[in-house]
């Protein structure tokens, strides 16, 4: 059986190399997205201090188009999977074929664009770096699901070069469940903002009074299952008072579902739901922000609510979630509603000195910090052309992991 040693990786962050490689940054398209943003957003920020980038776009539809650089690839691969994951990795193994690349996968949603890659040029695949954007240990999965996620990755810690965990506390989380060494794990604070961001955001704060009547609660998200919305509209229900509001930002398959909860709850005007659009206006009219999700990485919105002056009260949905809210909110349980709501209709407001100090603390998640060392950590991360031992993981070369045995059910 065909072992895959780890692969070899310098200390993190050295100074880059004279010669930048061509950094390869695959999308699925332009749609509203955390993760496309600021991948765009670095990809620019690359390009504008010299270094060769190409985005592949499989579908060229969306809002997010005008963040892309100039070198940017349109494949019209459409939406549907695996077709469009075949057509990225397809694409990203062409140009690998003939120059020297990096791959940066950038999100857990693209793993499997990386692994493709990896599968079909083998030894010859160009250094993989994933940035891991989203919670890794997944206790809302029922045990079997579980327990195959976790293989699937121990996979990636076997076929992919790099790790870029979004925050301090992910450093040992991606090192266990990865089954990676720490040296193959870099931490760059996720770049959530940019400067200008955060200055606009920063004016927020300055302006915001609190509300005649009530409380203003404002929560920002897909409205997908991984965000849990209906958790805050029942802690909504079960704690607000007469004339208190709930806004959600955001849209997706769970509106429908969203909407009869509201109906059935009888809770009217009270919690309204007006779809997708820009946080900051939202978040300048309330007067605490919500985060309820099952689980996440390093959630960017909870960045731009205390950026703004906002206390988060958050679910204890990723290893970094205490961390990242300290004293500026209150982290409740992932899985407790009713400690939610009485968080929610407890929680004070921030006191002009630790608004500053959140914005202060959030200053760290900017593209103008990052990028800089994103791209030391891509240039500089060089795995030799010639003996490179970086096998071709299947099912019949594959070692065996040790992560435990299936669970029953």
């Amino acid at each position: 059986m065909t072992a895959c040693p780890p692969a070899r990786v310098p200390p993190a962050l050295p100074p880059p190399p004279a010669a930048m490689p061509l950094l390869l940054v695959p999308l699925n398209s332009f749609a509203h997205g955390g993760v496309e943003r600021v991948a765009l957003r670095l990809a620019r920020a690359w390009a504008a201090d010299g270094a060769r980038v190409r985005v592949l776009v499989a579908d060229g539809r969306g809002p997010l188009a005008a963040e892309a650089p100039v070198d940017t690839e349109i494949l019209g691969l459409g939406t549907a999977e695996p077709a469009r994951s075949l057509g990225l990795a397809a694409a990203v193994a062409r140009l690998a074929a003939r120059e020297d690349c990096r791959l940066f996968a950038a999100g857990n949603t693209y793993a499997l664009v990386a692994m493709l890659v990896h599968l079909r040029l083998g030894a010859k695949a160009p250094p993989i770096f994933l940035k891991v954007s989203n919670d890794l240990v997944r206790a809302d999965m029922p045990p079997l699901l579980r327990w195959g996620y976790r293989r699937w990755l121990a996979l990636q810690g076997r076929a992919f070069d790099h790790f870029i965990g979004l925050a301090a506390p992910m450093h040992g989380e991606i090192v266990a469940h990865m089954h990676v060494a720490p040296d193959r794990v870099s931490i760059i604070d996720d770049p959530a903002l940019t400067t200008a961001d955060l200055a606009a955001l920063a004016t927020l704060a300055a302006a915001r009074r609190p509300a005649s009547a009530g409380r203003r609660y404002v929560a920002v998200g897909r409205l997908v299952a991984q965000k849990n919305f209906g958790r805050a509209i029942q802690a909504f229900a079960a704690s607000a008072g007469a004339d208190d509001r709930l806004v959600i930002i955001g849209d997706g398959p769970e509106r429908p579902r969203l909407e009869a909860l509201v109906a059935s709850l009888g809770l009217g005007d009270r919690v309204r739901l007006p779809g997708a659009g820009p946080a900051a206006p939202a978040l300048a009219a309330a007067d605490v922000f919500v985060l309820s999700s099952d689980y996440e990485a390093l959630p960017a919105v909870v960045v731009e609510a205390l950026a703004s002056g906002l206390p988060v009260v958050a679910t204890d949905c990723c290893v970094s979630m205490r961390a990242l809210v300290g004293a500026f909110g209150t982290v409740v349980a992932a899985g407790d509603t009713l400690a939610l709501g009485a968080a929610m209709a407890a929680q004070p407001p921030l006191t002009a000195a630790q608004a500053d100090a959140a914005a202060a603390a959030m200053a760290a998640f900017t593209i103008e910090r990052a990028a800089a060392r994103y791209l030391s950590l891509l240039g500089a991360t060089v795995v030799a052309d010639t003996g490179r031992e970086n096998a071709i993981l299947t099912a019949e070369t594959a070692p065996p992991l040790q992560i435990g045995p299936a669970p029953s059910c």
